[in-house]
C-alpha cells in the first residue's frame, strides 16, 4: 500500500491517539508538523485535505481521512486484525463505545483541566473550570473503573483500539501536579498500558 503521511503536531491529544495506533501496529509513516505554532492548517493545500483546518489528517495515496477516532479505526481494520481490532461485531462495537465516550463525555473535563493548566495564559486561566474538570472527570472515571472491574481492558480481554482514546487523555493529565482520586481497576489498567510501546512513545513526547 502507499506510504502513510500523518499531519499533526505531537502535542495534540488527537494526533497522539493516531501515533499510538501506528506504533502499536509497527507501521512506517511520515509525519508533518501542523497545527498550533506550526500553522499549515489554514493553507490552501492542507484545507484541500481537511476542510475543517484541524489535525490529525492521514493521507495514504489518494485516500485522505480526518477525525482521530476514524483514523484509529481505519488503521485497526486494515492492519490490526488480531491485535487492535477486537474480534466480532459486538466486541468491536463495545470498543467503539469507549472510543466515543472518551472523545465526547470525558473530553469536556479534559479540556477544562488541560487547556487552563497548560495552554492558557495567566489572564485566560479559569480556576473554576479547572475545578469543574477535576470533579466531573473523577465522576466519569468511576464508570470506566466499574467496567475494568469486569474485564482487563476497555476493549475486552485484550488491549485494543477502545483503550487508546481514554488512555491518551489520562497520560496528558498525569503530567500535571494534581491528580484524580485513586481507582483500583482503572489504575491497574493504566499500569498495564505503561508497558506498551504506544504509551511509552507518548510519555517521551512533550505536551507543550
Amino acid at each position: 500500500m502507499s506510504e502513510i503521511t500523518l499531519w499533526g503536531r505531537t502535542s495534540s491529544s488527537n494526533v497522539r491517539k493516531v501515533l499510538w495506533a501506528l506504533t502499536e501496529l509497527g507501521l512506517d509513516f511520515r509525519r508533518v508538523d501542523a497545527g498550533g505554532a506550526f500553522g499549515v492548517v489554514r493553507d490552501a493545500e492542507y484545507l484541500r485535505l481537511n476542510p475543517n483546518g484541524l489535525v490529525p489528517c492521514l493521507q495514504q495515496g489518494d485516500f485522505v481521512l480526518w477525525e482521530s477516532n476514524a483514523i484509529v479505526r481505519y488503521l485497526a481494520d486494515v492492519y490490526g486484525q488480531g491485535s487492535l481490532l477486537p474480534d466480532g461485531a459486538q466486541a468491536r462495537a463495545a470498543a467503539d463505545k469507549w472510543m466515543d465516550w472518551a472523545s465526547t463525555a470525558f473530553a469536556g473535563p479534559f479540556r477544562d483541566i488541560f487547556w487552563n493548566s497548560v495552554r492558557a495564559t495567566p489572564a485566560q486561566r479559569s480556576e473554576t473550570e479547572i475545578q469543574r474538570g477535576w470533579e466531573q472527570g473523577a465522576a466519569l472515571l468511576k464508570i470506566a473503573d466499574a467496567a475494568l472491574a469486569r474485564q482487563p481492558y476497555l476493549s475486552g480481554e485484550r488491549f485494543g483500539m477502545g483503550d487508546i482514546p481514554l488512555a491518551t487523555l489520562l497520560q496528558a493529565l498525569r503530567t500535571l501536579p494534581d491528580a484524580f482520586p485513586a481507582l483500583p481497576h482503572l489504575d491497574a489498567w493504566y499500569g498495564r498500558l505503561q508497558a506498551r510501546k504506544g504509551m511509552q512513545l507518548l510519555e517521551s513526547l512533550s505536551l507543550r
